[in-house]
């Protein structure tokens, strides 16, 4: 199947021991890269969020949106995603809708629960309440950039005459809900705009839509595959890339298995299947996809076969010198994207 797909990258503004720079270096430097990715034709720059990383995760993604925008006129940006229940309503409604503004309308934002009991803790939240948190905060987000004054008591907010002012001149910004169980499948088709997460939870989503009383044909999917890279040489790229990537995933890793270890986790997965692992096993894993251009268009149209899709974030691996990273961009945007446009 040949469809419309659009691409982006999602960067995290990491600052790894091994190829550790002052910061401001490494935050000019990205932002310079997603000004060229641009330049390129992605379509995306997205910013996550996560809290306490040793290796400096970024833990601020709508401040640094703000720098993405001035850098950038045309492509949406966002985050990808962010941690909803950690922020307050109104707060993050006048921001966003301040974002929106400055970006032209392009802002989209990705949101979810997290996985890590440990940062509901650092913001002194209870993290088996987050689902039902972040349900609160989503109807009040929604109400906000409504236009609404909102006067609200709830379970853990209470608003008093809050309203949003300025609005952007859209109102309601493009919001992608993640999460894979049931009861958050229902919260993507409740409140969201669009699903983040995976194609094989189509079925699922399609279902919670329809019982929401929503057309499925009218659905949205945006996935990450953040370990795929595409290339010339797969041989010389892995032994380029796996330092990088496999530092990715032995965080990604250390952090399952500490809320595992502790009980409160989400993820369902057991110490060993999370276990790090050191530069050899990662590399025979598999879980770095080092793919040719035609083994990715293969690859992307599959996906557009199976569901919905309509973006596809890739990520700038943290550590890689910024001209490494463009010369594979480059070759992505010149072999790969022409056969989505």
């Amino acid at each position: 199947m040949t469809g419309r797909l659009s691409f982006g990258y999602l960067y995290d503004f990491r600052n790894p021991a091994p190829w550790h720079r002052p910061p401001e270096t490494l935050y000019a430097e990205t932002l310079d890269v997603i000004a060229e990715t641009e330049a390129l034709g992605f379509e995306g720059a997205w910013v996550p969020e996560h809290h306490l990383a040793d290796d400096g995760y970024m833990p601020s993604p709508l401040v640094t949106l703000g720098a993405v925008a001035a850098r950038t006129r045309r492509m949406t940006i966002g985050t990808g995603i962010a941690l909803g229940p950690l922020y307050e309503p109104l707060r993050f409604a006048e921001d966003c809708a301040v974002l929106d503004i400055l970006s032209g309308g392009r802002l989209q934002l990705g949101l979810a629960i997290g996985y890590r009991a440990r940062e509901y803790a650092a913001h002194g939240l209870d993290f088996t309440k987050r689902g039902a948190r972040f349900d609160e905060f989503l109807h009040l987000v929604r109400r906000l950039w409504d236009g609404e004054t909102v006067d609200h008591e709830g379970k853990f907010f209470t608003l008093r005459g809050a309203q949003v002012r300025p609005l952007s001149s859209r109102g309601q910004i493009p919001l992608y809900i993640g999460g894979f169980a049931p009861k958050a499948m229902e919260r993507v088709a409740r409140y969201g705009d669009g699903y983040f997460g995976n194609t094989e939870i189509w079925p699922l989503y399609r279902q919670k839509l329809e019982e929401q009383g929503k057309d499925p044909a009218a659905a949205k999917i945006w996935i990450q595959g953040l370990m795929l890279v595409v290339v010339e040489d797969k041989a010389a790229a892995m032994e380029e890339l796996a330092p990088y990537f496999h530092h990715v995933n032995n965080g990604y890793g250390a952090w399952m298995a500490e809320d595992v270890i502790e009980g409160k986790g989400a993820i369902g997965l057991d110490n060993a299947a999370i276990a790090p692992m050191d530069l050899d096993a990662f590399k025979a894993s598999g879980i770095l996809q080092i793919l040719t251009p035609d083994e990715a268009i293969a690859h992307f149209r599959r996906l557009l076969d199976k569901a919905p899709v309509e973006h596809f974030t890739m990520m700038m691996p943290p550590g890689l010198p910024a001209e490494r990273f463009l010369a594979y961009a480059k070759t992505f945007a010149g072999q790969v994207l022409p056969a989505f446009q």
